[in-house]
């Protein structure tokens, strides 16, 4: 197998949840029974048995919906038509990365707090669909977009002696050192537990954004191990588990709703790819994407990062939306009511 071969296929298992270890050194003959070992395993492959962490919590547990593997589930009825109104000819565009952009970082940031970090009230717009204060905002915590800007301004803060999520939308500090947001939401990471339904988050979808970031350590580390977060122009008027709210006022069948799954078709091929970009490729295979929010077509999001290599990055334009395909998860379900799904893998 050529060095990118392995590259590949150590990507492809990683993301699978499969341990390596150190293989013998194998001959030449030995060679095509290997990699006939290879594609057997990944077609029986097990559920991985540990989900994502930050700073010593679970990014919610390995049942969790975010986390489950989705590869062999059916297709949706709708997939063509959530695709052809997608843009089957538009590429994936990386929504983060290094350096800045229009002053400010790329992609959505996070800050890990302690968990005696003081909290602080916070007042919302929609606050009969937020989560009470206080958060526990520290000094000049990192806003997406930047201190200045005046997009979604997002503030993810993970409490990581409590192991729980807090998450911001349009956050601004106020002068007496209160703050102010659009809506918030809080979610323990040691859990399954959904928003009460037609219940905003700090995302349109009511899901958290933290667990469908693309995360430099991850990627390093080759392997993500959960879905994705990603954002199309039009919706229609509906959501599906495990999204809770909507955000649109279209009924057209066309549209996907928030919370529907797509993934990358399973015979593209990634070989041509950085390897970085691979492992990425890797998860949309296995894990596939969210529809979270309502935003630019098929923007994948992330984390920004110093040590992302963006000219890597833009190499996930040369995958399109025809290269998806939609995915029916209703078969997942446990509870409507939770986030927790029903392991296994069935086509």
């Amino acid at each position: 197998m050529s060095p990118r071969g392995v590259r590949v296929a150590v990507a492809i298992l990683l993301s699978a949840g499969i341990p390596l270890g150190v293989a013998p050194t194998r001959s030449a003959d030995e060679e095509p029974a290997a990699r006939s070992r290879v594609r057997r395993h990944l077609q029986r492959s097990p559920v991985a048995t540990a989900g994502p962490t930050l700073a010593g919590c679970p990014i919610f547990p390995v049942s969790n919906v975010w986390n489950t593997r989705i590869d062999l589930l059916p297709i949706d009825p709708r997939s063509a038509d959530y695709i052809n109104a997608i843009g089957p000819g538009t590429g994936l565009h990386p929504d983060f990365g290094s350096g800045t952009w229009d002053g400010g970082p790329i992609g959505i940031p996070y800050a890990i707090v302690p968990g005696g970090q003081p909290p602080l009230p916070v007042t919302f717009d929609y606050a009969g669909e937020s989560d009470p204060g206080p958060y526990p905002i520290p000094p000049d915590p990192p806003i997406e977009g930047g201190p200045g800007s005046g997009g979604d301004r997002h503030v993810l803060l993970v409490d990581a002696g409590n192991c729980v999520l807090y998450e911001l939308y349009a956050a601004y500090p106020q002068p007496d050192g209160s703050w102010h947001a659009g809506s918030g939401a809080v979610f323990d990471l040691r859990g399954n537990a959904l928003r009460p339904a037609t219940w905003t988050s700090a995302d349109a979808a009511g899901l958290p954004i933290l667990p469908g970031l693309v995360r430099y350590d991850e990627v390093a580390a080759g392997a993500i191990r959960h879905a994705l977060r990603f954002t199309v122009v039009h919706t229609r008027n509906e959501f599906i588990w495990p999204a809770r709210h909507q955000a649109s006022s279209s009924s057209d069948p066309a549209y996907p709703p928030m919370g529907q799954r797509f993934r990358l078709k399973a015979g593209f091929d990634v070989s041509g790819f950085p390897a970085s970009v691979q492992v990425i490729l890797a998860a949309l295979k296995f894990y596939g994407m969210i529809v979270a929010d309502n935003g630019s077509n098929w923007y994948i999001s992330g984390a920004p990062d110093e040590r992302w290599n963006n000219d890597e990055l833009h190499a996930l334009s040369r995958v399109h939306g025809s290269d998806f395909e939609a995915v029916d998860e209703s078969s997942l379900i446990v509870d409507p009511n939770s986030a927790q799904a029903r392991l296994g893998r069935r086509r």
